[in-house]
C-alpha cells in the first residue's frame, strides 16, 4: 500500500514570533481546566467544507459472528455541505454545530452568535481559530462590539478608518483579552516540522 501525508512548508518570517504565538495556544490548552473553572467556555472552532452528503442506496447488513458488517458501495449524492463546529477543549465534545450549503463571513458570525446564545450563562467565550479572513471579519467585530456595548459608529469604516479599517485592526480588536467574546488566532502555517 502507498501512503501519502500532506505537508506544508512553514513560511516563517520570525521564529521568535512563531514561538510566542505557539506558546499562547499551548498555554491555553494547558490551563483549560482553570479557564473553564472560571466559567469561560473554551473552544477550538473551525470549518470543514465540501462534505459530501450521501445516502446509501441500500441498508447495511449487520455485523454477525464470524462476518464483518457490510456497507453498500452505491449511494445517492445530495450535493455538499459545510460544517462549522466548536470542539470544547475540556470535554472533547463538539458543541453547537452549524451545517449549511456554504460558509461565508455571515455564516461564521451567525455560528458564533448561536454558540454564545446557547451557552448564555458562561462568563465568557474564547474561540481558538485559524487566521482565515472570515475569522477576522466586519461581522464578527460588530457581534463582539454589540456584546461589549460599543456603538457601531465607534468602529469606523471598513477599508477606511478605525477598528474596521483592516484585517490587522479587526484581528487586534477580536483578540482583546477584556472582551467576553475573545478570539485567539493560531499562527499562520502552524504545522511545522517535528524534530526527530
Amino acid at each position: 500500500m502507498h501512503r501519502n501525508q500532506y505537508w506544508l512548508n512553514p513560511k516563517v518570517e520570525s521564529a521568535e514570533e512563531l514561538e510566542a504565538e505557539t506558546k499562547v495556544i499551548c498555554e491555553l490548552y494547558r490551563e483549560a481546566g482553570q479557564i473553564t473553572g472560571a466559567g469561560i467556555k473554551l473552544y477550538s472552532t473551525d470549518e470543514c467544507t465540501g462534505i459530501q452528503a450521501k445516502e446509501r442506496l441500500h441498508t447495511d447488513q449487520r455485523l454477525k459472528k464470524g462476518r464483518v458488517k457490510r456497507v453498500e458501495y452505491e449511494y445517492i449524492r445530495h450535493g455538499t455541505l459545510s460544517l462549522i463546529a466548536n470542539f470544547e477543549i475540556i470535554s472533547g465534545r463538539l458543541e453547537s454545530p452549524t451545517i449549511g450549503e456554504i460558509r461565508t463571513e455571515a455564516d461564521f458570525a451567525e455560528h458564533i452568535a448561536k454558540t454564545v446564545e446557547n451557552e448564555s450563562a458562561a462568563a465568557g467565550w474564547w474561540f481558538i481559530v485559524d487566521q482565515l479572513n472570515t475569522h477576522q471579519s466586519e461581522s464578527l467585530v460588530k457581534l463582539v462590539a454589540g456584546k461589549e456595548e460599543i456603538a457601531e459608529n465607534e468602529l469606523g469604516e471598513k477599508g477606511k478608518s478605525g477598528i474596521l479599517r483592516s484585517m490587522k485592526s479587526r484581528k487586534e480588536f477580536l483578540e482583546n483579552e477584556k472582551h467576553q467574546i475573545r478570539f485567539i488566532f493560531t499562527p499562520k502555517h502552524w504545522r511545522v516540522a517535528q524534530s526527530s
